[in-house]
């Protein structure tokens, strides 16, 4: 009856609006009666020529509902006098562009639905306006981001759609907004407090979306998504993939790792500095020079397989004004880490006849500019031991492989040594070092050493190449050869084997890659592959011929003489009772004359001077 009664109500006020407002002339009103007999209106406008919201719309107007025209914006204050309003929809117009004031006056506003327009911006702070307000519909339209800003207007939605836009990613202030929903209290009988639209939006996979990955994973009762299989845009490689297939890693900042704070190198040497640092995403390395001059070098970056990223600095020729302080600098969108290596020229030392630093007696062996360049590289590895060396940083680490004891030691700059100390050397002095490797990760030494004592130890320094901290291995008496395990792929290593507590010389050192080794290996098995192959290609052929021969003249026999057995002598070539050779004959056995026939070819011995055998080929 209620019902009718309320038909009847709204067909009478239909075209007759009522004395304090009029129906726009390029809209539609109607009038409702609401379950507690309240009336409500409702003003719909879908004109494809408006180009501004109309002005003359009903005060008392509850519902307005303005879609596919050709309003562009929406100016400040435009629906301020629908004090009553409470939906507020805007779907598929031409809008891109909002007011901040739009919203004002809209005290009793509880719905705001802008689906399929042009919006790329939002006035989120705009929603402080409208206190009632619990859902918000902005699907489809070109938001390229939510400041962090705008979780303080959020919190009492109950229904945000931000699906097909263009967010890459969300801010951590919105996602902790909501994270209360996970844990709060659920109440039965009570709906869902958040639903959630983030589909179909280009998300930007890496450490950004940590937070969000986890707040997909979690369930909780207070939050529903509309969609929650999100996917990956880029990077290209995860393009397509769902977010919750993928293990992100939490951001952090940059983190220098501790290394060398001062260098002293000798004029006109070869320096490389090097810097490292940790954080995620990979921080971006870079050197510049304390005092402002350009860079006399190469930088080259690297990642190594822990994720740490390097920067080297090369100085070819280091002259004086290449002294001072070099700033290695880390950075990421999460801030900024420094460090400060201090490098100080020092003038040549004058080698001596028996004296000086094995850097020095080394030079004096080399041939030309590179022969002295590697002597320098390699000397400044070479560790000062006057006595037990002092344990720098941990303690030792068992290497599973060799059982031997692993230290790390922060090396100096060679020293003088004695002539007894270089006479022992020279006496037990390890040779023929080598390198063998079959991974990018480890490389086995080989030596010689024939003066050695069955009681004498060897030590193996190591350590990458253009660092002065070296890693010590002392290996067991009697062996000659140790596979060191954990090297970096792609990496210049420098390696000295000596014996122990004494100095290496330059022949017991070598420079090697963890690439080369690998690379060389891979070619040896391409060649061995190749000369198989063509060794196939040439017997094959000449088998076949062979073997085709004797099945025919098989056959022949076979087709001749019918179910007679052809019998083969075999001659022989042997010596007579005077010394002269001659061929003799000799009758075959039942036997022999069986194992004949059986024989696809005929088999021939022949026994040359001296008792000497030469066998023919058969098959």
């Amino acid at each position: 009856m209620r019902v009718a009664v309320g038909m009847l109500w709204l067909l009478a006020l239909w075209g007759h609006p009522p004395a304090h407002g009029s129906c726009p002339s390029q809209c539609s009103c109607s009038l409702h009666i609401l379950g507690d007999g309240s009336k409500a209106r409702t003003v719909v406008c879908s004109d494809p020529d408006m180009t501004l919201p109309p002005a003359s719309v009903p005060p008392d107007t509850s519902r307005l509902r303005l879609e596919r025209t050709a309003i562009r914006k929406v100016p400040g204050e435009a629906f301020r006098p629908l004090g009553r309003l409470e939906q507020l929809w805007l779907p598929y117009n031409a809008l891109s562009e909002l007011s901040g004031l739009m919203l004002r006056g809209l005290r009793r506003l509880r719905e705001l639905r802008l689906p399929g327009n042009r919006l790329a911006a939002f006035p989120w702070a705009a929603l402080r306006d409208a206190p009632q307000l619990r859902l918000l519909d902005l699907q489809a339209n070109r938001l390229s981001a939510v400041p962090p800003e705008a979780a303080r207007f959020l919190g009492n939605l109950t229904f945000l759609d931000l699906s097909s836009n263009q967010l890459l990613r969300l801010p951590q202030e919105l996602l902790a907004t909501w994270a209360h929903l996970q844990t709060g209290p659920f109440l039965p009988g009570h709906h869902t407090r958040l639903v959630l639209g983030l589909q179909d939006n280009p998300w930007v996979c890496d450490c950004r979306l940590y937070d969000l990955a986890r707040f997909l994973e979690g369930w909780a009762p207070n939050l529903a998504f509309i969609e929650a299989r999100l996917k990956c845009a880029s990077p290209r490689s995860l393009a397509g993939v769902a977010l919750s297939q993928l293990e992100l890693r939490k951001c952090q900042s940059p983190e220098i790792r501790p290394g060398v704070a001062s260098l002293r190198s000798p004029l006109g040497s070869a320096v490389l500095l090097r810097c490292g640092a940790t954080g995620v995403p990979g921080p971006e390395m870079s050197w510049r020079r304390a005092n402002g001059y350009a860079l006399n070098g190469t930088v080259h970056q690297e990642v190594a397989r822990d994720g740490t990223s390097w920067t080297l600095l090369g100085l070819p020729a280091v002259s004086h004004l290449d002294s001072g302080d070099y700033i290695c600098q880390a950075k990421n969108f999460l801030g900024v880490s420094e460090t400060v290596i201090s490098l100080a020229i020092t003038e040549p030392q004058a080698s001596t006849e028996h004296g000086g630093s094995p850097g020095a007696l080394w030079a004096r062996t080399g041939d030309g500019a590179e022969a002295a360049a590697y002597n320098k590289m390699v000397a400044r590895h070479v560790p000062d031991i006057p006595g037990p060396a002092v344990l720098a940083t941990g303690p030792p680490v068992s290497n599973m492989k060799e059982e031997l004891t692993l230290q790390h030691f922060q090396m100096g700059i060679p020293g003088e040594r004695s002539n007894g100390q270089a006479g022992r050397q020279e006496t037990q002095m390890v040779r023929s070092l080598k390198v063998v490797g079959d991974t990018y990760q480890s490389v086995t030494l080989v030596w010689k050493a024939p003066q050695a004592g069955s009681i004498t130890t060897f030590s193996v320094l190591y350590a990458v190449f253009g660092q002065r901290s070296m890693r010590r291995v002392v290996v067991p008496p009697g062996k000659t050869s140790i596979t060191i395990r954990g090297l970096v792929p792609k990496t210049k290593y420098v390696a000295c084997v000596c014996v122990r507590d004494l100095l290496p010389q330059k022949e017991q050192c070598v420079i090697f890659s963890t690439d080369e080794v690998v690379d060389a290996e891979a070619t040896q098995r391409l060649i061995n592959v190749v000369v198989i192959s063509v060794a196939v290609v040439i017997a094959l052929p000449l088998t076949l011929l062979v073997c085709c021969g004797a099945l025919r003249r098989r056959c022949r026999k076979c087709r001749s003489g019918g179910s007679a057995e052809a019998y083969v002598n075999l001659e022989r070539l042997g010596h007579s009772e005077d010394g002269s050779e001659e061929l003799s004959q000799h009758s075959l056995s039942e036997a022999d004359r069986l194992l004949s026939a059986r024989s696809s070819l005929d088999s021939q011995v022949l026994v040359g001077r001296g008792g000497r055998r030469i066998n023919e080929y058969f098959c």
